[in-house]
Order: C-alpha cells, then structure tokens, then sequence
C-alpha cells in the first residue's frame, strides 16, 4: 500500500500498512489554514463565483442567517479557486502523498467540510463508508486522500472515525442509511455495516492531516458544540490510474443517480461517470 521513497519512517509505512490510515501532525501552516479559512467564508458570502463548485447548504437555517458560514456545510469540487486549490499543491502534502501514489500525481476531488452544529436529527452526521465508492477509476492502492484539519477535531464536534484494517477488505455495497432525519444527497453509507468492528476516534488539531486509502470504512459522528469543524481535503491518483464502467458493479446506482441529477441541473441526457 506504500511505495518506498524515504519519506516514511518505517514505523509510518507499517502503521499505513497494516491500519490504511497516517496521521502526520502538523503538516500544514496556520497562516496557510487561516487563507482557506478566510475564503471559505468569501465563498458563504458569494464575493467569489466558483464556476463547476457544488456547495451544500442547509436551506432550513437561511432565514435565520442569511448567506453565512452558518448555513454552507460543504464546499466541493473547489478545482477553480485558486486560493483553495493551493491545497493540493503544497509540497509538504504532495511529499506524503507520492509514497501512496507515486511522482505522477493528479489531483481527483476536493472538498472544504463545515460541520455544522448538529441537533437530534443528526443532519451531518456521514455514515460508515468507503471512498472508493465515489470513484470509477482503479488501482485503489494507487489513490489516498489527504484530510487535514482546519481547527481541533475531537468527539465532541463529529471527528473521523476509522475501523483499521478494513483498507483490506473489498468494495462493499452503499446505499442511504435506513434511520429518522433528512439524509443529504449521496452521503452514502455501507449497506451492512458491522457494528462490532473496532472503531478509532482520529482525535486531530489544527493543521494535523490524515492520509487514508480509499477502501478504509471511515465515516464522522455528529458535531455537538456550538462552533464549527472544518477540514480541507483532497483526493490523490497516481495519473497512471484508468477508469472503469461501472455497469453491473455496486457503483451502478451511484452512477444513475448521478446521471439524473446533471439532468435536472443542465438538461442534458448523455453522461460518463469520471
């Protein structure tokens, strides 16, 4: 799952091995944590226009707070901002991704998270999944996300949870979680989630990051306190991936899903999933 090129300790390379996940604390600066912040909060503002962004919002809080971080829970795909995506350029994190992906690197998703405060309805809470389930491209071992936190996450405001190990394991099927509450579009979640895995809290502060395979079923609980938790992340493929059909294959919904969304939202007909 690691390639060897001495930026890991061998200590690192085994915990990434045998658990799919590292944590390197301290990786990224607080003054560069401090610039996504504050564009985060133009982009809840809508000084900046962010042509092919998907930004999710919780309607039902707009009356109450206007245009506002209050209201933006996520920020996605934010490939066209070039302040955000002075992320997936840094060369602290690109150093660790290349031992998971190798030198030829594409940047493939990205997201700013705002968990928002949460109530019993358990709005932002994001089930048990795996990552891979997003993405129609393989080999999975040659893709890692990088997740780096923009202030303290803990249990108290909905941190990541990891069952390690399970990078092992093979795709499972997904699908919306069967409970009360509003679940948001295409937070998917394991059909058949084993309640017994052992779980791990990724207790993190501000500027730790996490580097994860895309199969490790992961998910976050739900944000008790009155603030916010951010994180900034992207999606890392080696450019020698290619991409699959997903026709006949757990990711065929997600796929159709997909497809009639793009349609209500450009009226077009004919869509490839990558």
């Amino acid at each position: 799952y690691t390639l060897d090129n001495n930026v890991l300790t061998t200590e690192q390379r085994q915990f990434y091995e045998d658990n799919g996940y590292l944590v390197i604390r301290k990786l990224v600066s607080d003054e560069d944590i401090e610039r996504f912040r504050k564009e985060f909060l133009r982009i809840c503002k809508r000084e900046v226009d962010l042509p092919g962004a998907m930004i999710m919002k919780n309607e039902a809080l707009r009356s109450q707070y206007g245009q506002s971080e209050n209201v933006v829970n996520k920020v996605q795909d934010f490939q066209e901002d070039e302040e955000l995506f002075r992320y997936c350029t840094l060369p602290e994190v690109l150093r660790y991704v290349e031992c998971f992906t190798g030198p030829n690197i594409m940047a493939m998703h990205t997201m700013l998270i705002n968990k928002l405060p949460d109530s019993d309805k358990q709005t932002f809470l994001h089930p048990m999944h795996q990552d891979l389930h997003y993405f129609p491209f393989r080999p999975a071992t040659r893709i890692v996300c990088a997740w780096t936190a923009m202030e303290r996450a803990d249990q108290n405001n909905g941190c990541l949870v990891v069952q390690p190990g399970t990078h092992k394991e093979p795709l499972k099927p997904h699908g919306y979680p069967n409970r009360e509450g509003k679940t948001n579009k295409l937070f998917h979640g394991l059909l058949d989630e084993d309640e017994k895995a052992p779980r791990v809290h990724v207790v993190m502060e501000k500027g730790d990051t996490v580097f994860f395979h895309p199969l490790l079923i992961h998910g976050s609980g739900i944000n008790k306190t009155a603030g916010f938790r951010k994180s900034i992340s992207c999606h890392f493929a080696s450019s020698e991936c290619y991409y699959i059909d997903v026709k006949n294959t757990t990711q065929e919904h997600l796929e159709k899903e997909l497809v009639e969304m793009v349609h209500k939202k450009y009226n077009t007909t004919s869509v490839e999933l990558r």
